[in-house]
């Protein structure tokens, strides 16, 4: 019987596993598209989920849990400032999970995990700023 056991366990330890979702879910709302493994892709989207309920909750309480949950500041103000309102009549489903085929050097099945009425210019976005910010200091 299969009792509780309604997780995959990915062969780590409950902290690893914890700050793996942790960031994992950071790099979503921050590029709103990641690529990673078929079976992590899947646990994710729970987990996404229910932040985005926070989100579109939008309370004090709300925004302590969230912050809770996420590494960084950041990602609990675009959280709360551009998704949440973005999917306010939404009632679920706000993000999906595309099969890509398997990876290279281990056949590890892969998945593009991405929010549904995703922003495409937001991929980078972050990165491409601290580079300019890099390159405009060396100035």
């Amino acid at each position: 019987m299969r009792h509780a056991r309604g997780y995959r366990r990915l062969n780590r330890t409950h902290e690893h596993r914890k700050a793996l979702f942790s960031n994992m879910v950071g790099s979503l709302i921050e590029h709103e598209q990641i690529k990673t493994t078929l079976p992590k892709a899947k646990e994710l989207r729970p987990i996404i989920e229910k932040m985005i309920t926070l989100a579109k909750r939008g309370d004090l309480h709300a925004r302590r849990q969230a912050a809770s949950k996420l590494k960084q500041d950041a990602y609990v103000q675009k959280l709360f400032d551009v998704l949440g309102p973005r999917y306010k009549d939404r009632a679920g489903g706000y993000v999906r999970v595309l099969k890509t085929g398997f990876r290279y050097g281990d056949m590890a099945p892969m998945a593009i995990i991405e929010f549904v009425d995703r922003d495409v210019d937001a991929k980078g976005k972050a990165d491409k700023a601290r580079i300019a910010a890099a390159e405009s200091a060396e100035d």
